[in-house]
């Protein structure tokens, strides 16, 4: 037991020591009766990533009071990358995809506009342009 408890400990250590984790949101349109910015157009959908490689990124983000999205997304050239977004239940029915450019602004900050589009078939949305903001660490 304690081999398997050192083995799991050794590999959890070398797992985090050369991890990056990134803290992600979606910057929401202000609602009709509001006036200006509220930060809760901010935290809305704030979300937590970790970095598998340099290609492949998985996280889970706020979507709404208390419902959350899986994500994955896929770097396919310089700070760009395809998106694919699943709520934590039906998720087979609401996938939706996306591509998106990342913007170095300021050391660790990051600015990523995407357009993402939902793939259930009862939506008739074409989809939208988002604005994001990353801090990677």
């Amino acid at each position: 037991m304690k081999k398997v408890f050192f083995t799991a400990a050794l590999a959890m250590t070398t797992l985090f020591a050369s991890a990056q984790f990134m803290v992600i949101t979606t910057i929401q349109e202000a609602a009709d009766d509001a006036d200006g910015f509220e930060m809760e157009q901010v935290t809305d959908n704030i979300g937590f990533g970790y970095v598998l490689s340099d290609q492949l990124t998985v996280g889970l983000q706020k979507a709404g009071e208390d419902d959350y999205d899986l994500w994955v997304r896929y770097n396919f050239g310089d700070n760009m990358w395809a998106t694919l977004q699943a709520p934590t239940e039906e998720a087979s029915d609401n996938l939706s995809v996306g591509v998106g450019y990342s913007l170095n602004v300021w050391n660790a900050l990051w600015v990523e506009p995407s357009y993402t589009m939902s793939l259930s078939d009862d939506s008739d949305d074409e989809g939208t342009l988002n604005l994001g903001l990353a801090y990677r660490f």
